[in-house]
């Protein structure tokens, strides 16, 4: 079934579990996603990027919300770290039920003013809004490094909810985008994120969790993540599987490529499905 991520999160932030939120840019990602999550009876957001938006096409979030509508599970169609208003109502007009807008590179005033605005505007459509503060270096789908981490301030995040109106925060407490390079070792602030859950009663956000250690990730969500975005993981699996595949020159059908491909990313999914302790929760709804 199709919600909004705000009641989507809002169950989650209730019973103390994250919520992934898969990266897709394609039409069989997306199904192997919805696959596996049904099989774990596990809640899902698929997310796309404005880079994987373009590659997919607006058109197709329609397909995805009827997959979503036929679907057993509840599941949340997330445009990602949106750069503008303008792409906002792009995805109000597509079909999205909630959006990410992340104006955390910019001053904070501003910050607060865009995201004001695509709250104001998504509220009124009965879509939910995440916004961030902070960040995690790099917003590159393909960087190999994250670059400089700006923490979360508490008493700031405080002042944002409470300005912005936002259903839920994307907050910087170590993690990156992209894959980390081998001489960096990730590790995450849990007790700046302890300090910033006491204070806000809202769902809160990771972003960058490749290459965390799982045991981090746990602590996580103990202690009060509530959406995960995973996309680095999933697409190396699912790439990785579909090189060695496409090595055997004969192959042609993506009916032949692509299934080894699905079921390597799928593997993946399940992992951080369990990690969040996101499976079977879908009997909450």
């Amino acid at each position: 079934m199709l919600m909004t991520g705000k009641d989507l999160l809002a169950v989650a932030n209730e019973h103390n579990f994250a919520i992934p939120a898969f990266n897709v840019s394609d039409y069989a990602m997306m199904n192997g996603l919805f696959e596996i999550s049904e099989e774990k009876n596990a809640p899902m957001i698929i997310a796309i990027h404005p880079d994987e938006v373009s590659h997919l096409g607006v058109e197709a979030i329609l397909a995805i919300r009827e997959r979503a509508h036929k679907s057993s599970i509840p599941v949340a169609i997330h445009w990602d770290h949106g750069g503008s208003y303008e792409q906002m109502l792009t995805a109000i007009q597509a079909g999205f039920t909630s959006v990410m807008i992340d104006m955390s590179m910019r001053p904070f005033d501003e910050n607060v003013a865009v995201t004001k605005r695509v709250v104001d505007t998504a509220h009124d459509v009965g879509l939910s809004v995440e916004g961030e503060l902070g960040t995690i270096g790099k917003l590159d789908e393909e960087a190999e490094e994250g670059g400089e981490i700006i923490y979360t301030v508490p008493s700031e995040a405080v002042d944002f909810v409470k300005q912005t109106g936002v259903d839920s925060l994307a907050i910087a407490i170590g993690t990156s985008h992209g894959l980390y390079p081998a001489d960096l070792e990730p590790k995450l602030r849990i007790d700046l994120l302890q300090e910033i859950k006491a204070l806000l009663p809202i769902p809160l956000v990771l972003h960058g969790g490749s290459n965390n250690p799982d045991s981090e990730i746990a602590e996580a969500v103990k202690y009060g993540v509530n959406k995960i975005n995973i996309s680095s993981d999933i697409k190396a699996a699912y790439h990785d599987a579909m090189r060695k595949e496409l090595e055997n020159k004969g192959l042609r059908e993506p009916n032949t490529i692509q299934p080894p491909a699905i079921a390597a990313m799928k593997k993946v999914a399940a992992h951080k499905i369990d990690l969040f302790e996101a499976a079977g929760k879908a009997e909450l709804y």
